[in-house]
């Protein structure tokens, strides 16, 4: 059983930073598809950025998120990071991490296709 556990949000001015962080237990962590996916209230999900634990390459579903998001991670620490620069309002959402155990190492940023999400941790960006 994956177990997931966010932290790292907050509330920032627009054009701040945030680093979001993803600890994960329960399972072999190089052997996982991982990600952060966000929802704003009233909204669908979006923002699928993905990568592979055992070989960290990243897939990012939303042109927008590139160049201000980045995934990374310390396999020594079993931690997943997103870190967020030149925040605008319009990413203010609940931030999720996401995991998948995987055989392939492919991991496409498609929520569907996760079974382990986190609680979840509120980015609230102001103008």
């Amino acid at each position: 059983q994956v177990q997931l556990v966010e932290s790292g949000g907050g509330s920032v001015q627009a054009g701040g930073s945030l680093r979001l962080s993803c600890a994960v237990s329960g399972y072999t962590y190089n052997r996982l598809c991982m990600g952060w996916f966000r929802q704003a209230p009233g909204y669908e999900r979006e923002g699928g950025v993905t990568i592979y634990t055992g070989g960290g390459n990243t897939v990012y579903l939303d042109d927008s998120l590139k160049g201000r998001f980045t995934i990374s991670q310390d396999a020594s620490k079993n931690t997943l990071y997103l870190q967020m620069n030149s925040l605008k309002p319009e990413d203010t959402a609940m931030y999720y991490c996401v995991a998948q155990p995987t055989v392939s190492g492919v991991c496409y940023p498609r929520g569907n296709l996760f079974t382990y999400w986190g609680q979840g941790t509120q980015v609230t960006v102001s103008s």
